[in-house]
């Protein structure tokens, strides 16, 4: 069976995904000096076992909490029949990487929060 955290790693990918799609460049964006965005909370719910080797697909829903917060949802399904397997929540803060304050999201990443929310459909 799959180990709950790689679950973890496996949505984590699908975000740099969606962030490469949006024409975020990955490098620059975690190395960035002027706003870092770490995740401060992550959770995963099982309602199927998931094994090694088994294809899936996950969708995720982006959604602004604040002006320095954002949350994303994902969908855990099996590729052939879509059946939902897990879900999960990454929540994340924008800050300052040197003061650790709290910063407002910037532009490039309200894009991307409107092209994957709720309203825009799913990625």
């Amino acid at each position: 069976m799959v180990y709950f955290a790689n679950v973890l790693a496996m949505c984590h990918e699908a975000y740099e995904a969606s962030l490469a799609a949006s024409g975020i460049n990955l490098k620059l964006f975690f190395s960035n000096l002027e706003v870092a965005i770490p995740i401060v909370h992550a959770s995963v719910d099982f309602f199927h076992p998931m094994f090694c080797g088994d294809q899936i697909n996950i969708y995720l829903i982006s959604n602004q909490l604040t002006r320095e917060k954002f949350e994303i949802a994902y969908q855990i399904v099996m590729a052939a029949s879509e059946q939902l397997v897990a879900k999960a929540i990454s929540r994340h803060v924008c800050i300052d990487p040197i003061n650790r304050i709290k910063k407002q999201i910037p532009t490039e990443m309200m894009q991307w929060l409107h092209q994957w929310g709720e309203t825009e459909g799913e990625g």
